[in-house]
């Protein structure tokens, strides 16, 4: 009988490590990482997304739909914490799901983070592109709608979108040193964006603005709450590249914890101010915070702002490519996808071809899809994970509970509740159509983990030889 439910120990997880095809290189530290978790979360989540929430679901309750999203992430931020803490290996949700709950289990979850992480830096290159054509059009460059607009929208092809993308990856082959760079100063490009709106925003907002604060009722908020979750996934993403991480036990736990409690309370800042400077009907456009400052007359202050969200957006996209690549990486090292995926460039220490894969699956999807339909269906990939990375968190405190742990969950079984409990709720309020292609999405997946995942995993006794 197949037994689709055999798991890795963590000493199985931690010996892969040392092989050296597939040797990543230790050079992120603590600075590093915390930016790493800012710079995979800080995108279109926040320039993009408060605007068309406001606009058709929330009004000026998405500020409460941040603060939702924000409460749930963070109790699922703390089982990631104690499990990263455990097993300092790459592959995130998918690691830990292996070593609690069994191969298939990993495989769903591997195989949903893929679709998370590309999905989310999909999502991210057609924010970028926004931002980009609003910049050219400032300066008397108009490309035309053809090429910058989707094809739900009219278009054939999103051209900045992909230009976007090769940026990225020219970026990520260069090795993980030059990622971590290339994060910092993006990313503190985006965070000085979001100071100057609230620094500027505060002084022109209207209290007036904010009446009706839910004007489609509750039932908005929670519909705004699942859309703006996008604004939060991808910090597990720093907990795919552990293996490139020095002293991770120390320096993960402080990463994603202040990582998270920063966000939750930049966003809320933001929609408070977003929604007080302009009515909520007035904000389905692609790039809010410059289109609020630019209708009170601040014509340089959202020339700014576009300048620096431009390069801000691309430190997104490259911490979640990195993040689908270094998933990609550790299911082909374990065995389930092909081991060619897995192997590592000696020079750079980068997985080429997985790098490769995930470069040319976002260029098609960001190319051809619009914003709203790509966010939805990066909610439901992260909302799986999250839910399934905590749970495996309350097993493995009964079936390991003498494992060392350099961090635990307070309070575990309320944290536990909160974390997947919100997780469901959130999947819940996404449109039908999301969760049937997600399921598609997912069978497909089955068909590859049974069809050749299964029969070449190394865990398997006729494979366990590394």
């Amino acid at each position: 009988m197949a037994n689709f439910f055999r798991k890795k120990s963590i000493e199985q997880a931690n010996k892969i490590t040392e092989v050296e095809r597939f040797k990543l290189k230790r050079e992120l530290g603590s600075l590093q990482l915390l930016l790493y978790v800012l710079g995979a979360t800080i995108g279109a989540g926040i320039f993009v997304l408060p605007g068309t929430t406001a606009a058709l679901h929330a009004g000026p309750g998405v500020v409460v739909s941040f603060l939702i999203g924000g409460l749930v992430t963070i109790a699922v931020g703390l089982a990631y914490v104690e499990f990263a803490a455990m097993a300092p290996v790459a592959g995130s949700a998918y690691t830990y799901s292996y070593i609690a709950l069994g191969e298939i289990i990993a495989w769903i979850i591997g195989w949903d983070l893929l679709l998370e992480f590309i999905v989310i830096s999909s999502t991210v290159a057609v924010g970028w592109s926004g931002y980009v054509n609003s910049f050219l059009q400032s300066v008397g460059i108009h490309l035309p709608g053809v090429l910058t607009k989707d094809i739900a929208h009219g278009g054939m092809v999103n051209l900045p979108a992909v230009a976007g993308w090769l940026i990225v990856a020219w970026i990520a082959m260069s090795g993980i040193k030059n990622v971590g760079r290339s994060n910092m100063l993006f990313t503190a490009a985006k965070v000085g964006a979001i100071i100057l709106f609230l620094a500027i925003g505060a002084f022109h907002v209207n209290p007036i603005n904010w009446t009706p604060f839910t004007p489609f009722g509750w039932s908005g908020v929670m519909a705004g709450a699942a859309l703006v979750f996008f604004a939060f996934t991808g910090f597990d993403g720093v907990t795919t590249v552990l293996e490139e991480v020095k002293n991770p036990q120390k320096t993960i736990p402080k990463a994603l914890i202040g990582g998270l409690s920063v966000l939750t309370l930049i966003y809320a800042l933001v929609a408070l101010v977003l929604t007080g400077i302009v009515p909520s009907p007035e904000l389905d456009v692609p790039n809010p915070t410059v289109y609020a400052l630019q209708s009170v007359g601040i014509q340089w202050g959202g020339a700014i702002i576009a300048v620096s969200v431009i390069f801000g957006l691309l430190a997104t996209m490259i911490a979640n490519t990195t993040s689908a690549t270094r998933v990609l990486f550790a299911m082909s090292r374990d065995g389930l996808l092909p081991e060619r995926i897995a192997q590592t460039n000696k020079k750079t220490g980068v997985p080429v071809l997985s790098t490769l894969i995930v470069v040319g699956t976002g260029i098609l999807l960001s190319g051809f899809l619009s914003i709203g339909e790509l966010a939805e269906f990066a909610n439901i990939g992260g909302l799986t994970a999250f839910a399934l990375t905590t749970v495996s968190v309350v097993v493995l405190r009964y079936t390991r509970p003498d494992q060392p742990r350099v961090f635990k969950v307070p309070a575990l079984w309320l944290v536990a509740t909160v974390g997947v409990g919100g997780c469901i709720v959130l999947i819940f309020s996404l449109p039908l159509f999301t969760v049937v292609r997600f399921l598609i999405w997912l069978a497909l997946g089955l068909v590859i983990y049974i069809g050749y995942g299964y029969k070449h995993a190394k865990i398997s006794s006729k494979n366990e030889n590394l």
